[in-house]
């Protein structure tokens, strides 16, 4: 099997060559758009003088990807880990996203997912999982990869906000894929979406399922997404999501003699949103209400005190709130951004570890309320230059712990196709529920949860950008983030532990990329990340990381996709909340490659439809995104789409 899919990947690298010597035979082409940019979309600097990296549908597609890691996995500044190729296990090291170092906390995470502005996490643990944030309902994807305490408030020492699909054309879309692979990897899709003039609709079925690589390596996924919207009048817009999640992945356990496994990690998750927006010559914004509710039964876990797999951890959270945001453009040149979040963050859970007791932590619900306001103003010369300056604050009241404050301003400073951008801000980070949970049931004695204070990120950044034309840009940016009152548990003596804020660090580093169109047929993409952290051991923030794609149509009918990625050694797992903690887990440097080719063709004026082959680790090299936790060699997989 192996050396027939390297023969694959051979075949991929060879297509380039085949079609240029076919591209010599005289025929008509029609004339065609311009191909997407592989890996990114592009790099954008907003208003608040902050860039924002955006991954769209069409980059889905040309990678493959079968769940947010993968889509993710190419982006500069972004590293990921797993276990299994499909379904993650846990929210750490079995399957999560690092933006520069952040997010590698469990419990509790640095790194704010969202789905259309609404924050997604397990209340319980406070960080987010990968399996209930859907691949397949993403139109495009912005990475913000420094603190954004005005845009996204509490846990946001890096944001990515998934935007979700919806129907805006008139008429009617249906799209279905269906695809399989190496390890019996099954993959269905089906979409539809209508707009019927005000009103419109969106539908989403999909099912992922796979054996993985090793014995217990499987997961499978399910999700159903519905939206639907109805436009009040010109000017307002109703609107109503609804997201279902239902997955389970196993763990396949250190490839080591005498390994413990610790079974299977299972979520279920249903999330909603009903938003009311507006859209006026003076302005823009929304009100949102959303609740989420799930659970998660990690059961299976290995008991050192049976040695059986007979441990479960069983946690139900629930999530609800209510967003207000409104862009006022009440001046030539200026806007004010001003909003409110309230949240109420609820869960409880369920030890098991025989032959003790069970325990129960009782119901628990967290209340954040944060209004937050930002200025911004251009001036416009009539030599060409412009300069765009911001300001703004977000104020943090918790139930629990201290009033916050998040202060962040911005540069913009522009000459035609040249691009300076500043940008300052200071994330925080609130302790989580989690804090309570291990003080109730596992430290004993008074260890002072509730004196603990929010961690806070000073985040400095630094870019340039050049546009070389209308098919050729590149950026540069240096960046520097300041940590402080990182959460730990000082150990005895003298006893009982307590938490304590007394975890620092600080990284600095470059990042930089460039994008290439040459002509309508070829798009190119090049980025890396250097990295220089303290301390060293930082897990998930290689000193290299480096990525390189191409977008290929040949033929009139087909096209490749070929993504490169290079990532230095490492050390891995999650950052320990213990005092004095030294990360021994460490994995060497790897380079994947990665291919797809497709052949689209139609079969009347309504019905496209496309055959594909893709191909994962092409160079069938071994490597770790877990201390012995061997990731698949080359694999593959067929599939189809049709489009109506």
């Amino acid at each position: 099997m192996k050396r027939v899919l390297f023969r694959t990947g051979i075949f991929f690298l060879l297509l380039p060559v085949i079609a240029l010597a076919e591209e010599q035979k005289p025929y008509q082409m029609e004339e065609l758009e311009v191909i997407a940019s592989p890996v990114i979309e592009g790099i954008s600097v907003n208003a608040m003088g902050s860039s924002v990296t955006t991954v769209s549908k069409e980059q889905l597609d040309a990678l493959n990807a079968q769940d947010l890691p993968s889509a993710l996995r190419k982006t500069p500044g972004v590293v990921i880990s797993r276990h299994n190729p499909v379904g993650s296990f846990g929210g750490g090291e079995g399957g999560a996203i690092f933006i520069r170092g952040q997010g590698s906390s469990r419990p509790g995470a640095e790194i704010q997912m969202n789905i259309d502005g609404i924050p997604k996490f397990v209340s319980v643990w406070t960080h987010p999982l990968m399996d209930v944030l859907s691949v397949d309902i993403i139109d495009h994807i912005d990475v913000y990869k420094g603190a954004q305490p005005v845009l996204f408030g509490n846990m946001a020492f890096g944001a990515i906000q998934l935007h979700s699909k919806r129907q805006r054309a008139e008429g009617f879309t249906t799209m279905f894929n269906g695809a399989y692979g190496s390890d019996s990897t099954w993959t269905e899709v089906l979409e539809h979406g209508g707009k019927i003039r005000d009103f419109d609709y969106y539908l989403i079925q999909s099912y992922r399922k796979s054996d993985g690589p090793r014995d217990d390596a499987g997961g499978e996924l399910q999700n159903y997404f519905g939206r639907l919207g109805y436009d009040l009048s010109q000017n307002w817009n109703v609107s109503l999501i609804f997201n279902r999640t239902d997955n389970w992945a196993e763990d396949p356990g250190p490839d080591t003699p005498n390994a413990q496994k610790n079974g299977t990690f299972g979520t279920d998750d249903n999330f909603s949103i009903l938003t009311l927006s507006n859209r006026h010559d003076w302005g823009q914004g929304y009100v949102k209400l959303y609740t989420e509710d799930g659970n998660i039964d990690w059961v299976g876990q290995y008991n050192s005190a049976t040695g059986q797999n007979d441990s479960d951890t069983l946690t139900d959270y629930s999530n609800y709130g209510f967003r207000i945001r409104e862009t006022l453009k009440l001046w030539k040149g200026g806007e004010m951004l001003t909003g409110l979040d309230i949240d109420r963050i609820s869960g409880e859970v369920d030890f098991v570890t025989p032959p003790n007791p069970s325990k129960h932590f009782d119901k628990e619900t967290f209340r954040l309320f944060s209004p937050y306001m930002a200025i911004s103003h251009r001036f416009d010369s009539e030599s060409g230059w412009y300069l765009i300056s911001s300001a703004g604050m977000r104020y943090f009241e918790h139930s629990e712990f201290d009033s916050e404050t998040g202060p962040q301003a911005g540069l913009v400073l522009g000459y035609k196709a040249n691009e300076l951008n500043m940008f300052y801000s200071r994330g925080v980070n609130y302790p989580g529920m989690f804090a309570k949970v291990q003080d109730v049931m596992f430290m004993p004695g008074e260890n002072r949860w509730q004196d603990l204070s929010a961690e806070t990120l000073n985040h400095f950044e630094i870019g340039i950008s050049h546009a070389f034309s209308d098919r050729a840009k590149a950026d540069i940016t240096y960046f520097r983030d300041e940590g402080k009152n990182r959460i730990v548990t000082s150990v005895p003596p003298p006893a009982p532990p307590v938490w304590e804020n007394i975890g620092e660090f600080d990284m600095q580093g470059i990042e930089a990329s460039v994008i290439l169109t040459p002509i309508s047929d070829v798009s190119l993409f090049a980025g890396f990340t250097y990295s220089d952290a303290n301390p060293s051991d930082l897990p998930y923030c290689p000193e290299l990381s480096a990525s390189l794609g191409v977008n290929y149509r040949f033929l009139k009918h087909f096209s490749l996709s070929l993504d490169a990625l290079y990532v230095d050694e490492q050390f891995v797992t999650s950052r320990g909340r213990r005092e004095n903690t030294v990360n021994s887990d460490e994995v060497d440097s790897y380079f994947l490659l990665n291919g797809k080719i497709t052949y689209d063709y139609k079969i009347c004026d309504s019905v496209k439809g496309q055959v594909y082959v893709s191909g994962e680790n092409l160079t069938d090299t071994d490597y770790e995104q877990k201390k012995d936790y061997p990731m698949p060699g080359i694999s593959g997989m067929v599939g189809t789409k049709l489009t109506f």
